[in-house]
């Protein structure tokens, strides 16, 4: 069975201060994306799609890609500002629409159930394996059946500053009732805490959030569409808001569209948020290349 992952590294990294998803994490110059793309192979992938903005294409190719397309089918898809529905035009906006929009700028090229993740967080071998897994079991022309992974947020934060995180309502068979979209996540006096303008609310440490990590189907793409349309009938002129993918796969869940099958792990987090979340990472992978996880080079017959 043909399965997609499907990488969205189009983001600005504001808060990082640069292309976090091009930076650096090990001596030979491999980035988190290809740990991920190495982790992909090996469970059993046969495809990899890009989601990138054009500005960066030729940097994003060499940098990235050229590495392994040897070892896996690759695709890049443009995230586009003007890539809208129906009537919609672009004003003046600069920032990318978000995630739910990432997802959609890939809808002519993924024909197989497939696997989304951030192209700066590190997910890690059983993650990937156990979403894998799901997807084959999946039927590719229905969205009845989704699933996603899910981690306790006391294992996704970063020291550096606030996160954004999908907080999850589950039922006793594992099912998601909810996912609400929280920002500024922090932890400070061994509480964590989600603070939204003048509110600072206590959250529970061993809430499951969403990473951006679910498994889908092909037919999940029209429902996209008419969730960007009733997104843009709101916000098209606001310059700031984003459409989330968070908030699409809710709404299908509410509306009883969709059940989706949320798989724990305990799993630790760590990507790149903040420029200092950079020295973490780097240390993060070298103990797992000594620990035999990974090799000291993903991609030997590139060099």
């Amino acid at each position: 069975m043909q399965t997609t992952l499907v990488i969205l590294a189009a983001g600005m990294g504001s808060r990082f201060g640069g292309l976090k998803q091009l930076s650096a994490i090990n001596k030979n110059g491999e980035t988190i994306m290809d740990y991920a793309v190495f982790d992909a192979v090996r469970v059993g992938f046969t495809k990899i799609v890009f989601v990138i903005r054009k500005t960066f294409e030729t940097e994003f190719t060499t940098i990235v890609t050229d590495k392994f397309k040897k070892y896996i089918d690759i695709e890049l898809v443009f995230q586009d500002i003007a890539d809208l529905p129906g009537k919609f035009t672009v004003n003046n906006r600069i920032k990318p629409w978000g995630t739910g929009h990432a997802i959609w700028s890939a809808r002519k090229v993924v024909t197989s159930n497939f696997a989304v993740i951030n192209a700066d967080d590190f997910y890690g071998f059983e993650s990937l394996k156990q979403i894998h897994e799901q997807l084959i079991a999946m039927k590719e022309t229905s969205i009845q059946e989704l699933c996603m992974i899910g981690f306790r947020l006391k294992n996704t934060l970063s020291a550096n500053g606030g996160v954004s995180r999908g907080i999850c309502e589950i039922d006793k068979s594992a099912n998601l009732l909810s996912i609400i979209e929280k920002t500024n996540i922090i932890s400070k006096n061994n509480t964590i805490y989600n603070i939204e303008d003048t509110a600072v609310i206590p959250l529970n440490e061993n809430s499951i959030v969403s990473m951006n990590m679910f498994g889908l189907t092909p037919r999940i793409f029209r429902y996209f569409g008419i969730e960007f349309e009733n997104f843009l009938e709101e916000y098209a002129n606001d310059e700031k808001r984003e459409f989330y993918l968070p908030e699409v796969i809710n709404t299908l869940v509410t509306i009883g569209n969709s059940k989706v099958k949320v798989i724990p792990t305990n799993a630790k987090w760590f990507g790149m948020t903040y420029k200092e979340d950079e020295e973490i990472v780097k240390l993060t992978i070298r103990k797992l290349t000594q620990s035999g996880s990974y090799p000291s080079l993903l991609w030997p017959q590139s060099n």
